[in-house]
């Protein structure tokens, strides 16, 4: 019977489905061909990237030159109009306007508004027509050159301008905000094509045929100006609000809300006072000719998104077809689990490896919090707290290196500055940042009397360890990007990495198994992908308006007056245009409102970059709007409001790691090693201060209130990073101690422990 025991501990697995992908409420569910049809959609559009990507053509291959197939590398504006279109394809025939009954109650028909949908898309296949007819005409040799560019004459009065006026442009709209309109009300089974979701999937399609045709003759040089083509306009206005509408469907009402309030200030500029106006008012043509550009939605963020991002989503998708998550997470528990609040340390551990191969902070703690917040419950923690403690813990694999979520990438392409270098300045704030929520977390276990898990509730470590092999595909990303690989190359290697090692795991990926994974690629990057073309809106409207310059402009006269106001300031401004978004587009607007007044201030460019990027991703943890604490809240059965308040006080010693960064550089590597290890260490004690003072637990007993706050002062020295601020500091900490110890001031209460209620 011992034996039996013993075995069943040896194969013990907490973690199992860890990989799996949540199905969203609005996502739909095909079965038989429908389901071939996206499968084999969502795989070509992931491998196109892949392909596309490292420059490999068919013609390559078989030395066969086929006149129809894309040659690669392609050119970089119709890689991006080809990604953003793809993707808006592809969601809107998986996402549905509506949400699905969870008990699969059958959809009330209406079948009279799929009719009208089907209807819809006859204007949309006439615009269509058109734009193949436009690229056909290009494509002749019968338009006339200027400078090597086939010009396109489409001014009022021409032939041209009326056929794109009521050829194209017209039929575009009508079938495009028809088809969205009458999928809000159009109810259809789950496992059936919507037709104006199908109609929407066209027009996609056709603003990507016209815009790689039209931006591919000199008129590319009048975008953004008045002279713009005005099917250009019809084209940018018709695929903005398409990618609002996907948008809202995969990321919910509030980046479309603020993208919203962006667009309407783009026309009411003009009658606005002070730093908002702008001398004259905005013509629809031009600002929709300007936001689907290199200076808007195919500027930096998509940049990113049609590179990096998408291709560390594939390198995601065939770590999960490996069942790599779960052994992250069975590997957590069998490290910490025995720690005293076990789940809760698992979760900051687990919750920073799967950061590496996950780009959302609510991702994160859909995919972790499942398995570690009832634990939590189950140990004592208030469920609330057990909520808090995923968020926080989760929110820190935005800034975990090496991948970072998505934001390290966007940095790179904004700020110029090698991805490299970002990952490595990013490795101290990544340690603080986990260390403060460790701290946190231990002190609230050690005030509540906690266990940790017991050796039979846990994986065995012995037998994990032998499975550690799994990390290499992580080492070779890593090892490429150090030896100087470009980030792709690097990406490329660690996904073929991940498919190899899986060949020593009972998950071995063939074909089948490869397919899956560039099937699961294309369905996980549909949200990321909305969100960045979504925030290239809002970076579309700020560079034609220069509201982030006259921003920067406020940010000096606050400096002149102190700069710690000024870099407050930027912090405020920072979590809130992040409430709500995802840390990609957080960061993205951000970057472009704030980043560039503190970089006018004399702060360093990867300091004031860095500085946004941090808060952008603590926005996930800050009331009122908190993503991460409100999908916590969901998992623990807590109120959202009182969890996002607990997960911002776990995290509140993270809220001063930024304000590092301005003041001793050395915590970005930016310094000799002396300076850098110092600073460092330095930086450590502070948070260990910070939330001794703030959790009112101190080196092994609880803390009296002036003791609390005597910490917190103690922290605030050693944090600014000075040789005598850092000796005052312990100075401080050192008489606390003392205080503490030898004069035993009564502590506050005693907190009884809380159950799981």
């Amino acid at each position: 019977m011992t034996d039996s025991k013993n075995q069943l501990a040896d194969d013990l697995i907490l973690a199992e489905g860890v990989d799996e992908e949540p199905i969203e409420s609005n996502r739909r569910i095909f079965s038989g061909r429908a389901y071939l049809v996206m499968a084999a959609l969502s795989t070509i559009y992931a491998a196109f990237h892949m392909i596309a990507l490292n420059g490999v053509s068919i013609s390559d291959w078989t030395g066969i030159e086929i006149p129809m197939l894309p040659q690669f590398p392609l050119e970089t504006w119709n890689f991006r109009i080809v990604h953003i279109s793809g993707a808006l394809a592809l969601g809107f025939l998986l996402f549905s306007a509506h949400t699905f009954a969870d008990d699969d109650t059958p959809q009330k028909q209406t079948r009279l508004l799929s009719i009208v949908a089907l209807v819809l898309a006859i204007p949309a296949l006439i615009s269509g027509f058109t734009a193949s007819g436009y690229h056909a005409m290009i494509n002749s040799g019968t338009l006339p050159q200027m400078g090597g560019l086939t010009t396109w004459a489409a001014f009022p009065g021409t032939e041209i301008y009326a056929s794109e006026v009521w050829w194209f442009g017209t039929p575009l709209l009508i079938a495009t905000f028809g088809a969205i309109v009458t999928g809000w009300v159009e109810r259809r089974e789950r496992e059936v094509f919507a037709a104006s979701d199908i109609v929407l999937a066209i027009c996609a399609i056709v603003i990507a045929i016209y815009l790689i045709a039209i931006y591919g003759t000199a008129a590319r040089n009048s975008v953004g100006t008045p002279f713009v083509p005005i099917g250009v306009a019809f084209a940018a206005t018709a695929g903005s609000a398409l990618i609002l509408e996907l948008t809202r469907r995969v990321a919910g009402l509030a980046l479309v809300i603020i993208t919203g309030i962006f667009l309407l200030y783009t026309f009411v500029a003009h009658l606005l006072p002070g730093i908002l106006a702008v001398q004259s008012a905005y013509s629809w043509q031009r600002f929709f000719g300007h936001v689907y550009s290199d200076a808007g939605i195919l500027g930096p963020t998509t940049a990113v998104s049609s590179t990096y991002i998408i291709l560390f989503i594939i390198f995601a998708a065939f770590l999960q077809a490996s069942k790599v998550g779960d052994y992250f997470v069975n590997f957590a528990f069998a490290a910490a689990g025995r720690a005293r609040g076990g789940p809760a340390k698992v979760a900051i551990f687990a919750s920073g490896l799967m950061g590496m191969i996950n780009g959302t902070s609510a991702g994160n703690v859909v995919a972790t919090g499942s398995l570690t917040i009832p634990l939590m419950k189950k140990v004592g923690y208030h469920k609330k707290t057990a909520g808090a403690v995923e968020a926080a813990a989760s929110t820190g694999g935005q800034i975990m290196p090496p991948i970072m979520g998505a934001g390290a990438f966007i940095m790179a392409e904004i700020t110029g500055i090698p991805y490299q270098e970002i990952a490595i300045a990013a490795i101290i704030p990544a340690i603080l940042y986990f260390v403060s929520v460790y701290f946190m977390v231990d002190f609230e276990a050690a005030k509540l009397g906690m266990r940790g898990m017991r050796e039979d509730e846990l994986p065995k470590f012995n037998k994990l360890v032998r499975q550690v092999y799994l990390f290499i595909p992580i080492v070779i990303l890593i090892a490429a990007l150090f030896m100087g690989y470009s980030v792709i190359r690097a990406g490329t290697l660690a996904t073929v990495a991940a498919a190899v090692v899986s060949w020593f795991t009972p998950h071995r990926m063939g074909l089948r198994s490869i397919l899956k994974a560039f099937e699961l690629a294309g369905i996980m990057s549909i949200q990321i992908i909305a969100v960045c073309a979504c925030a290239g809106i809002i970076v579309g409207v700020i560079s034609l308006t220069g509201v982030g310059a006259r921003f920067s402009a406020v940010l000096l006269d606050l400096a002149g007056v102190s700069q710690l106001l000024a870099l407050f300031f930027a912090m405020c401004i920072a979590i809130l245009l992040g409430m709500g978004m995802p840390t990609t587009a957080a960061y993205a607007v951000a970057a472009s409102v704030v980043a560039p007044g503190l970089v006018q201030l004399g702060i360093p460019t990867l300091t004031a970059h860095f500085f946004v990027f941090y808060f952008a991703v603590l926005s996930a943890i800050t009331p009122p709007v908190a993503l991460a604490s409100y999908a916590a809240a969901g998992i623990s059965g807590a109120n959202p409001m009182e969890t996002s308040v607990a997960s911002f006080k776990i995290g509140i010693a993270a809220f001063i790691v930024p304000y590092m960064f301005f003041y001793n550089s050395a915590i970005l590597m930016d310094g000799t090693w002396l300076e850098v290890i110092r600073a460092g260490v330095t930086a450590t004690i502070g948070v260990f201060l910070l939330s001794s003072g703030v959790q009112g637990w101190f080196l092994g007993g609880r803390s009296v209130w002036f003791l609390r706050v005597a910490l917190i002062l103690a922290a605030l020295f050693m944090i600014e990073g000075g040789l005598i601020t850092d000796l005052i500091g312990i100075g401080i900490a050192v008489g606390t101690y003392f205080i503490q110890k030898v004069l035993h001031p009564r502590p506050d209460a005693v907190i009884p422990v809380r159950g799981a209620d």
